[in-house]
């Protein structure tokens, strides 16, 4: 068996490690019509996940990750995540596979783009059929996710993002956001 470094993790490598920030805003609806406004501290853990292969032709590399997010108001765990990034070596195509434990599951996919800084595009709709978004009964009938859009941007040990979740909730369509700086721990 290969050792764990061995692997190629392409653009995935420089997420390897712990992140952590207190810069994170997060707009979200309110049953009212109004949006409440969240200021949040978050860490997330990436660790190498190794190589695999699907159908003996395309490789993949994945990094595993866990994010959890607090309210800096209150350290009340507002979101909790878990997932892979994955890397089809020798492309620029990046697959992002997220779950979330409210009953939702994202399938991204998207490209990346190395320059100064490492850049990846991701999206899933819950029309699309290559990237779809797969939620519960119950999301579906009062919170429905009908987009996903990340971008997240790697700059040596700065690690920014921002996403933005298409929901239709309490009668209305509401771009539920966050956007973050987070920064890779020693």
């Amino acid at each position: 068996m290969q050792e764990l470094n061995s692997f190629d993790y392409g653009p995935l490598a420089g997420l390897i490690g712990i992140w952590s920030g207190n810069k994170g805003k997060d707009l979200s609806p309110e049953a009212d019509g109004s949006t409440e406004h969240n200021e949040y501290y978050e860490t997330i853990v990436f660790t190498a996940a190794g190589e695999t292969s699907n159908a003996e032709e395309e490789v993949l590399s994945a990094v595993h990750y866990t994010q959890k997010v607090q309210r800096i108001s209150n350290d009340k765990v507002i979101h909790q995540q878990t997932g892979y990034w994955l890397w089809e070596q020798g492309t620029d195509n990046v697959i992002h596979s997220l779950t979330i434990p409210r009953g939702l599951c994202v399938l991204a996919g998207g490209k990346v783009i190395t320059k100064n800084s490492t850049v990846f595009n991701v999206d899933a709709s819950f029309d699309n059929e290559n990237w779809p978004i797969t939620q519960s009964a119950f999301l579906k009938h009062k919170a429905m996710t009908k987009t996903f859009n990340q971008k997240m941007t790697l700059s040596g040990d700065k690690l920014q993002y921002s996403q933005h979740m298409m929901l239709e909730i309490y009668g209305n369509s509401f771009d539920h956001n966050d956007h973050s700086s987070l920064r890779r721990q020693p």
